[in-house]
């Protein structure tokens, strides 16, 4: 087996050259989201069925022992080993029937059988299930040619989960298989957080809703309908989505309005040093504290986050490429701050890749990149694109997640070790 170093902070290199000092890396970017994104609101209890997707704030304990009594894991007989003496064959009397949902009617002693279903009780006087397509059954007898084992085929009480125990942790999110393991615990409900309210603010006058018209000036938002549809999937509530136009004044009155009724307002565009780029100016008339305004990543850089108030603000940029690329990285961890998520995230691996690279150093740069298998020494492979384009998506529906280039690497060889980041989906 190939052993690999571990993955050491910062690993993309993306504060690597003194002329980017002003801007901060991924990783002091991600402590400082971390620093100031704290769980909102109070815990609430909801019934379960209406939790998918929903953050404990609390964990779940076991109401009592899973399964509650030992019970048949599958169609059978149900006997007692101890009654299989000597050398078989053997014959047994069949003298119960025990349905699943079911109590027993009768307990078992010596040579006898109880038919069973899968999920009914175990008779007393009996420890093993003997599977039916193992058994001659003639009227009321059956007949058997290997012993049974002990415990066979028997669910035994408590196997899955011991009374009180802890089922899931606090911080977990709720999706299908932890919605199941709360159900076996008898957990009906659940305490939960309460949904992240956000805004998002997508800027520019050229922009229009997508299949609109439009004419030679102006483009089809995407912005719109790929943050909402992430926001979505995140569980959270989507208080307001409005377009803003290229106007500071403009600006100031809607981000003000949105900061009233949201937790986190996100905006795109408007964020860079342009004279049409009035997002920033607006957020400081407001009297909005950046925490951090420029990264040193491509694509990306200007993405900015901030607080105003009580609500926290993430500024990304307006291509749509990089708004997608920045909310992976900057926008899913600020979500998990917000809702006290610990439920393990995809995280940095490294993968090789197929081809050699040729770029230009300076920041730290993510591409697009597709798992496509994997290499003699079982290292994953990655394909990906021959440049970034900010505003092109096209391929992101082929992509996988996004390779870390480093920043002061200006070619890279075929089969060269990176970091590669799986998009996350909730």
């Amino acid at each position: 087996m190939t052993r690999h170093d571990a993955i050491v902070s910062p690993g993309c290199g993306c504060d690597g050259r003194d002329v980017l000092r002003p801007l901060v890396s991924i990783d002091e970017a991600l402590a400082r989201i971390a620093a100031h994104a704290a769980p909102v609101g109070r815990a609430m209890a909801v019934p379960l069925d209406s939790a998918l997707d929903r953050i404990l704030a609390q964990p779940v304990r076991a109401r009592s022992r899973s399964p509650s009594f030992d019970n048949a894991a599958m169609d059978g007989y149900a006997v007692a080993s101890s009654a299989f003496t000597g050398r078989g064959p053997w014959q047994l009397r069949v003298v119960a029937r025990v349905p699943a949902g079911e109590a027993v009617a009768r307990d078992l002693s010596g040579p006898e059988a109880a038919r069973i279903f899968t999920g009914a009780p175990i008779p007393q006087g009996a420890n093993s299930v003997i599977m039916q397509e193992e058994v001659t059954r003639v009227g009321d007898v059956i007949h058997l040619h290997h012993r049974p084992d002990p415990g066979q085929n028997v669910r035994r009480e408590g196997s899955d989960m011991a009374a009180r125990a802890i089922v899931l942790e606090k911080g977990q999110r709720l999706g299908p298989r932890a919605i199941a393991a709360c159900a076996a615990a008898g957990a009906g409900i659940v305490r939960v957080r309460p949904k992240v309210r956000v805004a998002l603010l997508v800027t520019g006058d050229e922009v229009r809703r997508a299949g609109g018209a439009r004419d030679a000036a102006q483009i089809w938002d995407v912005n719109t309908p790929m943050l909402t549809a992430a926001l979505a999937a995140a569980g959270v509530e989507i208080v307001a989505s409005v377009h803003g136009k290229d106007k500071r004044a403009c600006l100031v009155r809607q981000l003000g309005d949105l900061a009233a009724q949201a937790d986190l307002v996100i905006t795109t565009g408007g964020i860079s040093v342009g004279e049409e780029d009035h997002v920033k100016p607006a957020f400081a008339e407001l009297g909005g504290e950046t925490v951090f305004s420029g990264v040193a990543i491509k694509p990306g850089k200007p993405v900015s986050f901030g607080r105003l108030g009580r609500t926290l603000w993430l500024g990304l940029p307006g291509n749509p490429l990089s708004a997608f690329v920045t909310w992976q990285i900057f926008g899913t961890a600020l979500l998990r701050g917000l809702t006290g998520e610990t439920s393990p995230a995809p995280s940095r691996r490294h993968v090789v890749t197929s081809a050699a690279i040729g770029r230009k150093p300076g920041r730290c740069e993510l591409r697009l990149a597709t798992l496509v298998g994997f290499d003699p020494h079982g290292r994953e492979i990655v394909n990906f694109d021959d440049a970034t384009h900010s505003g092109c998506v096209a391929r992101l529906p082929l992509a996988d997640g996004l390779i870390f280039l480093p920043a002061d690497a200006d070619s890279l060889p075929k089969g060269a070790l990176v970091e590669f980041q799986p998009f996350r989906q909730f």
